[in-house]
């Protein structure tokens, strides 16, 4: 156990952002190289702050009960604070007195959770590196079920709000579409990163070192978990459900700059040569669900081009308007078979009609951004190259049609409301 209290106190790293395969001062058998000074630990938790002095006192009791009752003696909690302003580095270090496996370093020249973290596991001693807020809006006692997915194998274990057990406690309809929409994002500009855990904005997550080492990150913004999966080498993956909890003190610091800053860093990852290819997990495509959603899709054709042959050739309505309809109509059409029959499953875990209402406006609105697709490809196919209006219809259907599933796949059938 560490009996001095400033080495504790951290100096901040300096150059690049990589994380090395053993901890600076360790050799590779995990022995410290400096007589005197503490071995490695299994796990290095690293906790970003930038005023939670609300919170610090808290989180850091609870988390030291938590570890010392799991692995006593073989952790450490980082305090990364960003120099705040209410002094929460300083009121972190005083706690250090009490708490001997807290260390903390304090920020003057950089700003950013996503460096601080890097900052903190660059000087962490852990063979396992993970992440929390410092908000409390991470329930602490899940972090035992993600130390347990690594000990089972996983490279990444990742705290999740959208598979079993996760949710959200009160967020706005404004706040869930703001997440949907980055998400859906994030899928269309890397698919094969974002698409690889069902929360990939999430802030809360454990990771082997060797996966991330020799790695240099080039984050932005908060969404540490992104540019992990982006560079690091991951192949096993966890995920452990939680529900995200509203603050107990202190201000969200969610604003405006964080979603431009995720799809700036979304576009660098994108652009950033061959990281994508060091992907070695390849997706697993559910072939069965595909083609019950593609047996569902003919039913909904059938309706599609049954109405739109009512409005069109009987009632005479403009081809746009009548393929608006007919196309709203085979989505409530889909969207039933598709609940019953296809994600029945999912659907099963989500009673009620108020869920089922919830699903309905969620596969509604992926399914219009497709219509509106369908649209622009109906007008290309009839307008442009001249195509018969039912044949330019059935075209714009089948190019829809793995927009459709994609983004349902991803994105529908989990709710995230919990009681």
């Amino acid at each position: 156990m560490i009996t001095d209290q400033y080495s504790r106190i951290l100096p901040v790293p300096s150059g690049a952002l990589q994380i090395q395969r053993f901890p600076q001062e360790c050799s590779p058998d995990g022995v410290r190289k400096n007589a005197g000074l503490m071995t490695s630990v299994h796990f290095s938790l690293v906790v970003p702050t930038y005023n939670e002095g609300g919170n610090i006192d808290k989180i850091i009791r609870v988390l030291s009960q938590i570890l010392d009752q799991a692995m006593p003696n073989d952790y450490e909690l980082i305090v990364v604070d960003d120099d705040s302003p209410d002094l929460t580095w300083e009121q972190a270090q005083k706690l250090t007195i009490d708490y001997p496996n807290l260390r903390v370093m304090r920020r003057v020249d950089e700003r950013g959770l996503s460096t601080a973290v890097i900052r903190g596991w660059q000087a962490a001693r852990g063979e396992v590196l993970g992440v929390i807020d410092g908000d409390l809006q991470h329930p602490p006692e899940v972090l035992l079920q993600l130390l347990a997915s690594i000990e089972s194998g996983a490279d990444l274990a990742v705290a999740s709000r959208h598979v079993d057990g996760g949710g959200v406690s009160d967020w706005s309809l404004t706040r869930r579409i703001l997440s949907r929409g980055a998400q859906m994002l994030g899928l269309i500009l890397l698919p094969r990163v974002i698409s690889r855990v069902s929360d990939p904005m999430s802030g809360y997550f454990v990771v082997r070192r060797r996966a991330i080492a020799d790695q240099v990150m080039s984050p932005l913004g908060y969404k540490i978990l992104i540019e992990v999966l982006g560079r690091g080498n991951i192949e096993r993956i966890a995920e452990v459900g939680y529900v995200f909890q509203e603050r107990e003190a202190g201000e969200s610091k969610v604003t405006w700059k964080q979603y431009t800053d995720y799809l700036h860093h979304l576009l660098r990852l994108r652009l950033s040569s061959g990281q994508i290819g060091q992907l070695r997990q390849t997706i697993s495509f559910p072939l069965g669900r595909f083609i019950r959603f593609g047996l569902v899709g003919a039913t909904g054709l059938v309706v599609d081009m049954g109405v739109l042959y009512v409005l069109y050739d009987v009632l005479g309505l403009g081809l746009t308007r009548s393929a608006i309809f007919a196309a709203e109509l085979a989505i409530i059409n889909n969207f039933i078979w598709n609940d019953c029959w296809t994600f029945k499953d999912l659907a099963g875990k989500q009673r009620g009609w108020r869920k089922r209402i919830k699903r309905l406006a969620k596969f509604n609105a992926i399914c219009l951004m497709g219509l509106i697709l369908k649209i622009l490809l109906l007008n290309l196919f009839f307008n442009g190259l001249q195509l018969n209006a039912y044949l330019a219809n059935l075209l714009a259907i089948a190019l829809v049609t793995l927009w459709n599933f994609w983004f349902n796949l991803q994105l529908s059938w989990r709710v995230t409301e919990t009681k």
